[in-house]
């Protein structure tokens, strides 16, 4: 039975393609799913060096934003780049992904995100927030990356004032309102 009391339709569950746990089966889902079986399977990435699910937590004036990044890409230890999906317009996705991959590693800055709404997809480099690349071929392939991961700086984002910027772009470009009117997001923490 399909589940359509939420905003999401859940048709059901599926396995996860990297850890096998157990998810709920919508449209949104299947498309993330998708994206990591490219990543393995076509361009050739061991499923060790693909994180999913990582997360962000923010909170600002009492709204909480919990960021999901989909995938993280780590290339002899080093996270080369993040992969961000969402449904329509790549350029609205592009600010929230750099803002991501800026913070999610306290050690450094991650050189590179993706940006894809599952058939179309944007390279940006991160440092100043410019198109590198567009196409599902931008997506760099294992042996792009390990040449990548060479030729990219993995500096720090340490300043507290940019890294605050990051944190209020997040909170504010990552809010999901839900179709009730409120935010989805529930006992997220900071």
């Amino acid at each position: 039975m399909i589940d359509t009391s939420g905003h999401h339709i859940v048709y059901g569950e599926l396995r996860d393609y990297l850890t096998g746990e157990v998810l709920p089966d919508t449209d949104d889902e299947r498309i993330r799913q998708e994206l990591v079986r490219l990543l393995v399977e076509e361009l050739g990435y061991a499923k060790e060096e693909l994180e999913p699910r990582l997360t962000i937590d923010t909170c600002y004036n009492d709204s909480r934003t919990r960021t999901l990044i989909e995938l993280t890409v780590r290339i002899d230890g080093r996270r080369l780049f993040i992969v961000r999906y969402g449904p329509g317009s790549l350029v609205t996705r592009e600010k929230a992904a750099i803002a991501a991959a800026r913070l999610l590693d306290p050690e450094y800055r991650i050189p590179l995100a993706v940006v894809t709404n599952g058939r179309d997809a944007e390279l940006l480099e991160t440092a100043r927030g410019k198109v590198l690349a567009t196409g599902m071929a931008s997506i760099p392939d294992r042996h792009r990356a390990a040449a990548l991961v060479r030729e990219c700086e993995f500096e720090p984002y340490a300043d507290p004032e940019k890294r605050d910027q990051a944190l209020r772009i997040l909170n504010v470009f990552d809010q999901e309102v839900c179709c009730f009117g409120t935010s989805c997001l529930k006992d997220a923490a900071p």
